[in-house]
């Protein structure tokens, strides 16, 4: 049976239909409502707004709830490679061997990126952050792939070189950056194995391969893969709908995610600890500056937008985090820095009050670092990770019949009209 909501306004009654999701999530359609009674609504941020139904991620920030495609992320961390984390994503159901193989061989085919591309990495200013490069880079590769196409298999291939290469290029900019020579993808690595021999390799010294590394990477990745309409995958879908290419759809979305408040909070966050170390290391005062009203000083990695509990994300990381460090050995004075801090905050009754629990950002960070991933890179990683529910956005938004540009409203607060003022009267 249909259901409705009734807006009554000066006496008039506006049937607006209910949608309810799978999960019984519901929400009020009023695409029709400016059409019918001239008004909009108003919601700053589209906290409140449904932008679009999806099939591919749920979340409930209220339970801490996060699923791909139905799968809950916990199994996922647990049992899932990164690829085959991917293809879920894209594809709406995990791969059997045949198509993990075949997925796997399209990886390696594209892995290599053209040559002439060093030549755009070596010509950035060596002031320039790697998301500024990487988001250039991406919109750079329509002039060397053309062929987007627009059967099911050209998309496919489009979409496999974007995962490919994207972590090709992060792994280039990095050595690039450093003076370093460029060291290729190999078939006989994983996912992961790959990138960090990519990053870390050279000739004096061989890279050699780190279980508790590799594993720390899966994991950050599938937990980075996708989390519903935020406002990268937001971006990649608004872009998306002009129409334009995947490559310049998902370049803004690295543009969005570059942001503090978005995929630069895990950066941001040892940032904020370099910060407290030169302060003497006091977290007991950052502390409580954090919960000075009048002060503006933030805890970074520390509360969500979405999530009301423990991001559930979190839990898995920090249990990484802890792991890497014991298996690391590693004697780092900002780890044990961020230990401290992150036991105080968690005790501390005003953050449990206000639901300030410790973040993704903040333990991936933690880890990251742990790696040997320098700090302007943190963003870049966030960004390889969030690839797959980004191609796998647009690729739902291109497929549905519905969708249209997107166009938002507003309501105009500026001067009424008035005529133009020659300049020798003008005030």
């Amino acid at each position: 049976m249909e259901e409705f909501v009734t807006l009554t306004y000066n006496g008039q009654e506006i049937k607006l239909p209910v949608v309810i999701g799978t999960e019984g999530e519901k929400a009020i359609d009023i695409s029709g409502l400016r059409q019918d009674t001239g008004f909009i609504t108003l919601d700053p941020g589209y906290a409140n707004t449904g932008s679009c139904l999806s099939a591919i991620t749920y979340m409930d920030g209220e339970k801490g709830i996060l699923r791909y495609r139905g799968i809950p992320v916990e199994q996922l961390a647990e049992n899932a490679t990164f690829k085959e984390t991917a293809y879920l994503l894209i594809n709406g159901k995990l791969p059997n061997r045949d198509q993990l193989t075949r997925f796997s061989v399209m990886l390696n085919d594209n892995s290599l990126v053209h040559e002439d591309l060093k030549a755009f990495y070596q010509n950035f200013p060596r002031a320039s952050h790697p998301m500024g490069i990487l988001s250039s880079m991406v919109n750079a590769l329509r002039s060397f792939y053309p062929e987007l196409g627009t059967t099911e298999e050209e998309i496919n291939s489009t979409m496999t070189r974007l995962l490919a290469k994207v972590r090709t290029m992060a792994a280039m900019s990095y050595k690039i950056s450093r003076g370093h020579r460029v060291v290729y993808p190999r078939p006989d690595m994983t996912y992961c194995e790959n990138f960090l021999n990519m990053m870390f390799d050279t000739p004096v010294k061989p890279y050699e391969i780190n279980r508790a590394a590799v594993n720390a990477l899966r994991v950050f990745w599938i937990l980075h893969a996708d989390h519903e309409q935020n406002c990268s995958t937001s971006a990649v879908r608004v872009v998306g709908s002009a129409r334009v290419n995947l490559y310049a759809a998902i370049s803004s979305g690295i543009a969005a995610l570059w942001g503090p408040l978005h995929g630069g909070a895990n950066q941001a966050v040892i940032e904020m600890l370099t910060a407290i170390q030169a302060d003497g290391g006091d977290y007991k005062k950052a502390i409580e500056r954090a919960k000075d009203k009048n002060d503006p000083f933030r805890l970074m990695g520390f509360g969500h937008r979405v999530y009301k509990t423990y991001d559930p994300r979190a839990k898995i990381m920090k249990k990484m985090c802890d792991e890497l460090l014991d298996s690391l050995q590693i004697d780092d004075p900002m780890l044990d820095l961020a230990k401290e801090l992150e036991e105080a905050a968690c005790n501390d009754a005003y953050f449990i009050d206000h639901n300030l629990y410790p973040n993704i950002d903040f333990y991936s960070g933690i880890v990251l670092r742990a790696v040997g991933i320098p700090t302007n890179m943190f963003t870049v990683m966030f960004a390889i990770g969030r690839l797959p529910g980004w191609i796998a956005q647009w690729k739902e938004s291109m497929d549905d019949p519905k969708w249209k540009i997107c166009r938002p409203r507003q309501v105009y607060t500026g001067n009424l009209q008035y005529d133009f003022i020659p300049i020798h009267a003008r005030i």
